[in-house]
């Protein structure tokens, strides 16, 4: 299921910014060396893919850690184990 922070990812033309970095000459020269055998065009564009790629990450694992508290919280008040299992199954299965 695509979510609204995954679909504003995904437009093309969505605003972006500079920022300044310091990495160091070592980490530059291996990122040069590795993107072309991966496919992209530069280092930065390794760089940015590396961030995203840890970035869905993490959210996916924030997104799993908010929906086991909301799991929690309604347990807390009574609903039952079986309905939301049932629930979370369709959630995790849906299609966007």
């Amino acid at each position: 299921m695509l979510n609204e922070r995954l679909r504003k990812r995904l437009k093309k033309d969505r605003p972006s910014t500079t920022i300044t970095m310091r990495i160091p000459v070592d980490v530059v020269e291996s990122l040069k060396a590795i993107a072309p055998a991966k496919g992209f065009s530069g280092y930065q564009t390794l760089l940015k893919s590396y961030i995203s790629e840890g970035l869905r990450r993490d959210e996916a694992e924030y997104d799993q850690y908010s929906a086991r508290k909301l799991v929690d919280a309604l347990k807390r008040r009574g609903v039952a184990e079986e309905l939301l299992r049932d629930a979370l199954g369709e959630v995790e299965h849906s299609d966007p």
